[in-house]
């Protein structure tokens, strides 16, 4: 049964303020507790926001769908997965959701509710690593959408794991995740200077997504017959 798109923008709002909780929260921790190894600062981020994640895909999926990003609302309105006068409740949801997330990590740790960032994350390897990670994240998600998967949360959770360590960006990958972040002066921030660069890659990325999977999931007229 469809719930109505009040509850269902509800659950992206929380959904998507808890990751960012989980992402920012698990940053400061890791920072105060890594003395200074930023390798095993980065460790104990990725291992709690994938695993975080995860578990919110799981929990929130049967209710919104867990897309906690406008890529993937919107990929899913292009899909025809979602009607087009839910988007922009999702998309207002999730970034109401980000920040509020980012406040109540600040408000765990005895930080201010919300303070720029200074962490500079610039240069067009940035940008390209962006695009990479919303390209990936976007073709995973597409693709166990069309098998109808049981397993997405996992396959989402290991490819942001994964993507953290093998992007110079460490995978934002989500417009609402990306400014939120310029909201923290912690480990997990980005000056606020950096993220149209970011944007900018992610835009890049998803569309690439789009185009690679309508080829991919559209029937060969040839083989249809």
């Amino acid at each position: 049964m469809l719930l109505s798109i009040g509850r269902r923008a509800v659950a992206e709002a929380l959904g998507t303020s808890l990751l960012l909780t989980a992402i920012v929260g698990s940053g400061i921790m890791a920072d105060h507790l890594a003395a200074g190894d930023a390798a095993l600062a980065l460790l104990a981020n990725t291992m709690a926001t994938a695993t975080t994640l995860a578990a919110l895909i799981l929990a929130v999926g049967p209710i919104s769908g867990a897309h906690f990003n406008p890529w993937v609302t919107m990929l899913m309105r292009l899909r025809g997965k979602l009607p087009a006068a839910d988007v922009w409740p999702y998309v207002t949801a999730q970034f109401v959701g980000a920040f509020v997330g980012v406040a109540v990590a600040h408000l765990m740790f005895g930080e201010p509710v919300f303070a720029w960032s200074d962490h500079t994350r610039s240069g067009a390897a940035q940008t390209v690593a962006e695009a990479v990670a919303t390209f990936g994240l976007l073709l995973i998600i597409g693709l166990s959408a069309a098998a109808r998967s049981s397993h997405t949360a996992i396959a989402v959770g290991a490819f942001i794991a994964g993507a953290y360590w093998f992007t110079s960006s460490t995978s934002f990958a989500n417009p609402a995740v990306t400014l939120a972040r310029a909201a923290t002066h912690t480990f997990a921030g980005i000056r606020p200077a950096d993220v149209p660069s970011f944007l900018l890659g992610q835009s890049v990325g998803a569309g690439a997504a789009v185009l690679v999977l309508h080829w991919l999931l559209t029937s060969d007229p040839e083989t249809a017959r």
